[in-house]
């Protein structure tokens, strides 16, 4: 009873989006047999017979009794495309890779993130995508090399043109005064 309590305050303090989610998609419960079961119903009823001259009354109808109906899940994932079991088509999922993320992102910072349906989005899928993939950034594996803009690419060159043009600058110096400022020059000196 105490830990029905502690989920409704949990469900209290979650956002509507999240509340609605929940709502339209409920958590799914693992059962000892390892079968995914949603739970459908839960149902209280109290009768109480008006008519107390019968004498066969039932025993369940006058004390009020719960029952948890667990069925298997028949909606299927809305994170995933599913094929509609009559025709045949395949459906999109219910919620875009977007969606997806914003609803794990808000599930992770409210600490229910483990009920939801599984995603690609989920923070465990992302970490074992990290494991078998590693960073996958271009140019920090062994022999590559980042592209570049085209300023980057070649600023190596013309580092190398501009300290060879620094290193020749007294020679052209020289030249330049003995020629009378550059009248005598057939081309311009670069």
């Amino acid at each position: 009873m105490t830990a029905q309590i502690e989920y409704v305050r949990l469900a209290q303090t979650l956002p509507p989006r999240l509340i609605r989610f929940f709502a339209r998609y409920p958590p799914t419960v693992k059962s000892a047999t390892s079968q995914q079961c949603t739970v459908t119903s839960v149902q209280t009823s109290v009768q109480t017979s008006v008519n107390t001259s019968s004498t066969n009354l039932d025993a369940d109808r006058m004390e009020p009794t719960m029952r948890l109906a667990l069925a298997p899940s028949d909606s299927p994932n809305p994170f995933k495309p599913h094929k509609h079991p009559e025709t045949g088509r395949w459906h999109d999922p219910v919620f875009s890779l977007r969606r997806q993320a914003d609803l794990v992102k808000m599930a992770k910072a409210n600490g229910v993130e483990e009920l939801l349906p599984y995603t690609i989005k989920g923070s465990d899928e992302a970490r074992k995508r990290r494991e078998d993939h590693g960073l996958r950034v271009k140019g920090t594996g062994i022999g590559q090399r980042v592209k570049g803009k085209a300023w980057e690419r070649t600023m190596k060159s013309r580092l190398g043109q501009r300290k060879q043009a620094m290193l020749g600058m007294p020679a052209m110096i020289q030249q330049w005064k003995q020629l009378g400022h550059g009248r005598g020059l057939k081309k311009w000196p670069r």
